[in-house]
């Protein structure tokens, strides 16, 4: 399915294709793939073809659509779906049936959107390449030997393979970002606040947001204008007008003021030339669309990854106390002892970097050690947030990597922690900071796509999809190569 996500809902609404068509065709494409990808911990079929029927319903009855009607959408596991199984990557939570849906879902299925799956992830979005969750690793689709990237390794993935236009992620610390630059896609970490968070399962709720995962920017504006806006479940919500956001497209950088980060800069040039090369080209094509250049400067974002690894593990800690067994979820009975049954339910049920995470946070919020830890690094997320606040004194947006390097294979980080914490040196600021950031495609590095990430201030989205798009529309980078799952689609259609 190499259609946009506006494209497929155009053509349905003029009655060239069904939503019943497309969505078979999306079903189709993703359980050929799957063992190629392993993108989906479950498809749902049936929800998904009911709803197809009804999209077709409305069409022949001349109802209004939805602005994402008929549109196939692979949803992270880690949204609750009413009536369907939401596992979050876990075992502790293989057999749990949510209740409801969560906002975000509600508000796709209101716009029409066709939910085919629900997507791999690292367990509990804890993670940089998708090899943590229980369930197996999720493939990237540029690189079948690669990871493609975590926690939203499954619906990056699933997109960056052209099964579906659209996926829905969540970003804590850059699991949006991240996979959408090692998939080639458009990956969008809203301001914290702008996209609710009730039936999203809770990793570190100061940090989470949820966003889309798209082909193409205009996709990312359209679904972003779709799941935005206040929710009275959720107490962190904002009550902010949405704007329209593929509206604030635009095809030229004039008038622009784009900040680089010397920082950035001076670490991305120590660690790889190749990396240092592409963005160097990418800020080149920004100038060359218009936008003028100025440098920034963010000096407490070095201190970001140990911020983050407090902070986050502290909240996980916190919000994960709840998977006891008792309530829902996996149980294993301990001789009686309910102790016991807490202990061996929590062993079996939760990874070893879910463990390795519950013990940093709940040491770094222990007696004696709260204020040399979590206090310390809260006060340095406050200085990130005032760098950034200056450095938008003299810019509009901030350009800079999404990451370090390209993909990289699978297992080649398991055994080191530390180096694969280092994959999100340069997303980790913007989420403590609570600001919004994406990532387009913006070339290859050693035939590997890499993404560029822009950031505006709090709630300019609008701003910061704008820039996106014209950048995208110039430099045409997500069309450049075919990924190696679509060679292999094309090979299986032609029969050859």
């Amino acid at each position: 399915m190499a259609k946009t996500g506006h494209e497929i809902r155009n053509a349905i609404a003029r009655k060239q294709m069904s939503a019943v068509e497309v969505v078979e065709a999306a079903l189709a494409h993703a359980q050929a793939l799957e063992p190629q990808l392993h993108a989906y911990i479950r498809l749902i079929p049936e929800r998904a073809l009911a709803k197809a029927r009804a999209i077709d319903e409305q069409v022949k009855s001349g109802e209004a659509l939805g602005p994402l009607a008929g549109v196939p959408v692979a949803v992270k596991d880690i949204f609750c779906v009413a009536g369907e199984i939401t596992t979050a990557g876990s075992k502790i939570l293989e057999n749990f049936r949510a209740p409801y849906s969560a906002t975000v879902v509600d508000k796709l299925d209101n716009a029409g959107a066709v939910i085919i799956g629900k997507t791999n992830m690292d367990e509990f979005a804890m993670g940089s390449s998708c090899e943590n969750s229980a369930f197996g690793p999720t493939r990237n689709p540029w690189d079948l030997e690669g990871v493609p990237g975590g926690s939203s390794g499954g619906s990056a993935s699933t997109v960056g393979a052209s099964t579906v236009p659209i996926g829905l992620g969540t970003d804590t610390g850059g699991s949006i970002r991240e996979p959408a630059s090692f998939c080639n896609i458009v990956g969008v970490k809203p301001t914290y606040g702008r996209v609710s968070r009730y039936g999203m399962i809770a990793f570190a709720s100061s940090l989470d947001q949820a966003g889309p995962m798209t082909g193409d920017v205009f996709d990312a504006a359209q679904t972003l204008s779709v799941i935005a806006g206040h929710d009275p479940m959720d107490s962190t919500s904002v009550d902010m007008p949405v704007p329209d956001y593929a509206a604030a497209l635009r095809t030229d950088l004039r008038g622009v003021r784009v900040g680089i980060v010397s920082e950035f800069e001076t670490e991305i040039a120590k660690n790889d030339p190749g990396m240092a090369a592409l963005y160097k080209a990418a800020y080149a094509d920004l100038e060359r669309l218009g936008a003028r250049l100025v440098d920034v400067r963010l000096p407490h974002a070095r201190y970001g990854l140990a911020t983050y690894y407090l902070i986050a593990p502290a909240e996980c800690s916190s919000n994960l106390a709840r998977y006891d067994g008792a309530r829902y979820g996996r149980r294993v009975d301990g001789d009686g002892d309910v102790f016991t049954m807490f202990e061996q339910t929590r062993a079996e049920g939760f990874g070893d970097e879910v463990k390795r995470r519950i013990i940093l946070g709940t040491y770094a919020l222990s007696a004696g050690y709260y204020d040399a830890y979590y206090v310390r690094a809260q006060k340095i997320r406050t200085l990130i947030k005032q760098d950034f606040d200056a450095a938008f004194e003299s810019c509009d947006v901030i350009a800079c990597p999404s990451v370090s390097t390209p993909a990289f294979e699978l297992g080649a980080k398991t055994q080191d922690p530390v180096a694969m914490y280092l994959m999100d040196y340069f997303t980790i600021p913007m989420s403590l900071a609570g600001v919004p950031a994406l990532s387009v495609p913006a070339g290859y590095v050693n035939d590997l796509p890499v993404g560029l990430q822009i950031v505006a201030r709090p709630f300019e989205e609008a701003t910061m999809l704008g820039i996106a798009h014209a950048y995208e529309q110039s430099t045409h980078h997500a069309q450049a190569r075919t990924s190696q799952v679509a060679m292999l689609s094309s090979a299986g259609r032609t029969g050859s």
